[in-house]
């Protein structure tokens, strides 16, 4: 196997490079096993969209925000930010009495697409939340080590909020959905079922690919929220902001002018100036990029 990457995330890349659809493939070196594409999984389509490539979580994302405070703040209000993040955001089944509005819940995608319509309502209700899972919300220490960094800020420590979630129920329903779907319609050997596909010519992988952009959308809008109660709570304004997504595919051209469709499953984009932020394990830093 290849070097403390667990067999099975191996094996699960391995078939995915063998379907016919495939163009290219990359394994992150922190790549595990999944659904489907492993977590850490890219992979370069023709004209095609897997389901269970983009994954469960469709959307979900890193966002930091950073504050001009000095590092010694966070000692000095431990106990206060730990208020400050019980009272404004909310994990598990949590939910807000009452959630912000926002644009994404007016997109015409809701009327457009018979089975969003049911889900407008579960979108609404769970908006500005984070969910279950490997998802947080936290302080930590921005650290800037670059004097060329591209948020033209001095050389130094910051503070920062950090947050890690995705699209909630509305996204895995459509995962879900559509998953079936791509099932259905394209049956392959067990050990590749989860990569079934749904062609870009045809209407439920259309329909897939506009609800999927629009629970993108609305990951994003969770996190809007999420870093606007916070701000407002510490009644300051940040200096910079870092967003990326996982969990999603993308239309790209390749080096040799073909065009693509990339699933990215917990792999960050590292487009040339394009920010992004990759997230250590549980104890460990992360570093933006």
């Amino acid at each position: 196997g290849v070097e403390g990457i667990e067999q099975g995330a191996i094996e699960q890349m391995e078939t995915a490079m063998r379907l016919p659809i495939t163009v290219a493939g990359a394994l992150m070196p922190d790549a595990h096993q999944g659904y489907g594409l492993p977590i850490g999984g890219v992979l370069a389509t023709d004209n095609a969209i897997i389901p269970y490539g983009v994954g469960m979580d469709i959307g979900c994302r890193m966002c930091l925000t950073v504050y001009d405070l000095k590092t010694r703040f966070l000692d000095a209000n431990r106990a206060n930010l730990k208020d400050l993040l019980v009272e404004n955001t909310r994990f598990g089944q949590g939910t807000f009495d009452k959630p912000f509005d926002d644009a994404v819940l007016e997109r015409s995608e809701f009327k457009e697409i018979k089975f969003l319509k049911d889900l407008k309502r579960k979108a609404y209700e769970q908006i500005g939340t984070s969910g279950s899972g490997n998802h947080f919300v936290e302080f930590g220490i921005v650290a800037i080590k670059d004097e060329q960094n591209e948020f033209g800020l001095p050389v130094g420590e910051y503070v920062g909020v950090l947050s890690h979630s995705g699209s909630r129920g509305f996204g895995a329903t459509i995962a879900q959905h559509y998953t079936k779907v791509a099932m259905e319609k394209c049956p392959l050997p067990k050990d590749a079922r989860h990569l079934a596909w749904l062609s870009l010519d045809d209407e439920a992988g259309i329909e897939y690919w506009l609800a999927m952009n629009l629970a993108g959308d609305y990951a994003s809008a969770n996190h809007r929220h999420i870093h606007l109660r916070m701000a407002k709570a510490l009644g300051l304004e940040p200096i910079a902001k870092v967003e990326n997504h996982h969990n999603f595919a993308w239309k790209e051209t390749l080096a040799n002018g073909k065009e693509v469709i990339v699933h990215r499953k917990g792999a960050t984009p590292a487009g040339e100036g394009v920010l992004g932020i990759i997230p250590g394990s549980m104890t460990a830093p992360g570093f933006i990029v």
